[in-house]
């Protein structure tokens, strides 16, 4: 027996045909916080590994980048998993928006959305301490500080970190407008 199933054709329609007012609102919305998300942790990761300067002080030349601190390394990679994942919720959601409203699917993007905001804001977070380490120093033990010395590499560091938590605030949105989307849909 030969039984085939019937293909499906996706069409690309922009905007994608919904049934309500708020149903497009809410698509718009969700699409355009999904791409700041995906602009600001790329130009996150972009300004991090740009962030290098030298210094010569009494003859001894001292150098900083980023890859000498495992905490901004790990921001990079954040930011560059982030910002893929990011790229493909883009697509999944519009994919989702051709397509009845399915309780699932809207699990899945509130669960995808959690997850890339507890990555991103782990990335920061462990940022945010070496940051301010290099910033104020740590005098218990013997840490000093470094951004006085080379100051445009901490002034590049602090621009990555501000739009990586501007991309984990745009992800605790997405997140908020999922749980919210979600139980309208368990309600109806």
């Amino acid at each position: 027996m030969d039984t085939e199933m019937p293909k499906q054709e996706i069409s690309f329609i922009w905007p994608p045909k919904m049934a309500t007012k708020s149903s497009k609102t809410f698509f718009v919305a969700q699409m355009s916080l999904r791409m700041v998300v995906v602009a600001f942790t790329l130009a996150g990761a972009i300004t991090m590994v740009t962030s290098e300067q030298s210094v010569t002080i009494f003859g001894i030349v001292m150098q900083a980048r980023y890859t000498y601190s495992s905490a901004f390394r790990f921001k990079v990679i954040a930011d560059s998993v982030v910002c893929a994942i990011s790229l493909l919720s883009v697509l999944l959601v519009y994919s989702f928006s051709h397509r009845k409203s399915n309780t699932n699917n809207y699990f899945f993007l509130l669960c995808h959305d959690m997850v890339n905001m507890i990555v991103l804001i782990s990335g920061c977070a462990a940022s945010t301490a070496i940051g301010s380490v290099g910033k104020y120093g740590q005098s218990q033990t013997g840490w000093i500080k470094i951004c006085d010395r080379v100051d445009k590499f901490c002034d590049r560091i602090l621009v990555s970190i501000a739009l990586s938590y501007l991309a984990s605030i745009s992800l605790f949105v997405l997140t908020i407008m999922g749980a919210y989307k979600l139980k309208s849909l368990a309600v109806e």
